[in-house]
Formats: C-alpha cells, sequence, structure tokens
C-alpha cells in the first residue's frame, strides 16, 4: 500500500529516526523497516497499532483512510476479478 509505506517514512523522518532506530522501538528487525517503507511487506495488524502509537497518529491515518486533520477519505470499494479495490472519491 503506497499510502502507508509513504506516511511510514515521513513520519520516521520527522521524528529524526532511522530505520534501524525505529526497528529497535518496535522490536522488530531494520530490514522489517525497509521492507515496509519500500512496499515489499506490511507489519502485521500488532505492530500497526503499535506504530500508530509511537507516532500518536490513528491506524486510519497510516493506511491512509484519513488525512492529516483526521477527517475520513471517502472511497468507493470496487470489485477487480476476485478483489475488492478502493478508489477514492473525486
Amino acid at each position: 500500500m503506497k499510502i502507508f509505506r509513504e506516511r511510514l517514512r515521513d513520519l520516521r523522518k520527522n521524528a529524526d529516526l532511522t530505520q534501524k532506530q525505529l526497528a529497535d522501538i518496535l522490536q522488530t528487525n531494520n530490514s522489517s523497516v525497509c521492507d515496509w517503507e519500500c512496499g515489499r511487506s506490511q507489519p502485521d495488524l500488532e505492530t500497526l497499532a503499535v506504530i500508530a502509537c509511537f507516532f500518536d497518529v490513528s491506524t486510519d491515518y497510516l493506511l491512509g483512510l484519513e488525512d492529516e486533520s483526521g477527517c475520513k477519505i471517502k472511497y468507493n470499494v470496487h470489485h477487480l476479478k476476485d478483489k475488492a479495490i478502493l478508489i477514492k472519491e473525486r
């Protein structure tokens, strides 16, 4: 999910943390944080909640379901083959 990786990287950099420092805080390894920021994988739900708490943001913000002010972003759910996708309303 592109928005998650961008927001995680921005939050980490704004906190002046390296990937290694964030990994230590989250009790994971540096390669996991790198993979999240590069979009190769995502954290599990428990780790997502810990990230949100640490940076004092909501999981909805991390996932791109709300903006910086806490306002919900409206999406429409569309089905593409066997997968549901979110399309941002204009």
